[in-house]
């Protein structure tokens, strides 16, 4: 161990389905982060020994990784077709432990990091029957009968509850999807407004803020971004689809030194 403050890191959506973005976790330095600690903000891939491998890559490299699932890691299109969505989190959960990644809230010092789990609700907007049409989420997860997207939105962020911040000086959480839909840049094309209903939910919103944060990550959106908003710095380092260069950065990022 250095004597240098630990580094503070944000990721998400490395899709290691590509060969290239698993090319670049298996290459990855192995002795530059070893004090160091990773939010991993979700969408690795929904295939569970590719997940298990690039878990464990990064807990081999870092001093402890934190993460959060996504979309895609509940993915179940190819699966039994009893097995449901929330049998698939259960399974990530287990890869996640198995591969010594932390789910859980994370004191360094005085500081508590905070994962945030969580879906889309509409609260963003109302969906159009073309994005029922063309989101993969509609067609690859499964939900117990009954279950709408609210009803999945309440039932992860449910499990946020009961979060104790005493002692922390400074709180800092992180999700998958994004609390507020402003994140989004205003550059982005009325075309790609069809997806702002499958963007986040507002409840995440409200739970950082009862949480006391001063610093969240997401991901989702693969437009990497770092802007203040009422009190609160939100980033987004995306690593993205191979391509998408122009809008993610597709390497780490530090955010903060503890």
């Amino acid at each position: 161990m250095s004597d240098r403050p630990a580094r503070l890191f944000a990721l998400s959506d490395v899709h290691v389905d590509y060969d290239v973005n698993a090319r670049w976790v298996r290459d990855l330095s192995r002795a530059d982060y070893r004090d160091d600690i990773l939010i991993l903000a979700g969408d690795i891939t929904h295939k569970v020994p590719e997940l298990a491998s690039c878990l464990s890559a990064f807990a081999t490299r870092f001093a402890k990784v934190l993460f959060v699932p996504g979309n895609h890691e509940l993915w179940v299109m190819g699966e039994a077709p009893e097995r449901t969505s929330l049998d698939k989190f259960a399974d990530v959960v287990a890869v996640a432990e198995q591969s010594g990644i932390c789910m859980q809230p994370y004191s360094h010092g005085d500081v508590l990091i905070v994962p945030l789990l969580g879906w889309y609700d509409y609260s963003f907007g109302a969906p159009s029957e073309d994005l029922y049409h063309m989101w993969m989420d509609f067609h690859a997860c499964r939900w117990p009968s009954g279950f709408q997207p609210d009803d999945v939105s309440a039932h992860f962020t449910k499990l946020n509850s009961s979060i104790s911040v005493q002692g922390a000086t400074r709180i800092v959480t992180f999700s998958h999807f994004l609390p507020r839909i402003d994140l989004l840049p205003s550059y982005v094309s009325s075309r790609h407004r069809l997806l702002d209903p499958v963007l986040g939910s507002t409840r995440l919103e409200r739970q950082l803020r009862e949480l006391g944060s001063s610093m969240h990550v997401y991901g989702h959106s693969h437009i990497n971004r770092r802007i203040e908003l009422d009190g609160v710095t939100y980033i987004n380092n995306a690593f993205g689809y191979p391509g998408e260069e122009r809008i993610a950065a597709r390497g780490l990022l530090c955010i903060d030194q503890l």
